[in-house]
């Protein structure tokens, strides 16, 4: 019986170095992950210190409060804006050509939407460049930094040919653009009056999608259609 406990108990001892040396060979093991890859299909940011320039606009409610296009939520009193193809968290100084003023914004949403816009300020933006009361107004966009490239999210482009309050509407427009150029879709934009927005193509750079936007223009007789990033691919 003796003997009996005395293996039992050496047993026990070698079962229980045994344990805690593969527990610590498992702790000696974990190291830090290496940097994540860029994703495929990732473009370029645009450079520090390009330049664009054309009109500016700014948004408050109804999307003050809501998730914006990167998913985080829209606070129209931080200084953060929408731009149609820029990486989300690239920082732009927007300059008012009229009152000379510059803010640095951090993009975080897709539009504007309408027109020959270029970006859509916060409230907080528009304010700090004289932008509130005239609600429009020329600026020129300077790029000041990006995101890593690790951080971008796939690089395809569309065009946006329409915008309708009518789900209809934009049924039959992309039935039409899918039959003629063989991508498109539609975007639902919430807001006091939804808007359903309708995109063409799938183009994997910018400047394939600026071709079949003039190729659009052209064809289908509709000059305000503009490129759009897609984000959700």
């Amino acid at each position: 019986m003796k003997r009996f406990l005395t293996f039992g108990l050496l047993a026990a001892v070698t079962l229980g170095m045994l344990i805690l040396a593969g527990c610590g060979k498992k702790k000696a093991s974990i190291a830090t992950p290496p940097p994540a890859p860029a994703r495929p299909n990732a473009m370029p940011a645009p450079p520090a210190g390009t330049t664009e320039r054309g009109l500016a606009s700014w948004y408050g409610h109804p999307y003050h409060g809501r998730p914006a296009a990167d998913g985080e939520i829209y606070d129209m009193e931080q200084l953060v804006a929408a731009h149609r193809t820029l990486p989300f968290q690239t920082i732009v100084r927007v300059k008012h050509l009229t009152t000379g003023k510059s803010v640095d914004v951090r993009i975080i949403d897709r539009g504007p939407f309408v027109g020959n816009r270029v970006i859509d300020l916060s409230h907080a933006a528009a304010g700090a460049i004289g932008l509130i009361g005239p609600g429009v107004g020329e600026v020129e966009i300077t790029v000041i930094s990006t995101p890593a490239a690790a951080a971008l999210t796939p690089a395809l482009f569309a065009v946006q040919v329409g915008a309708f309050r009518e789900r209809a509407n934009a049924d039959r427009l992309q039935k039409s653009l899918t039959a003629a150029y063989g991508s498109a879709k539609e975007v639902l934009r919430q807001g006091d009056t939804p808007m359903w927005r309708v995109l063409a193509g799938r183009e994997a750079s910018q400047d394939a999608a600026q071709a079949l936007a003039g190729k659009i223009r052209q064809e289908q007789h509709v000059p305000e259609a503009f490129v759009v990033r897609l984000d959700d691919p």
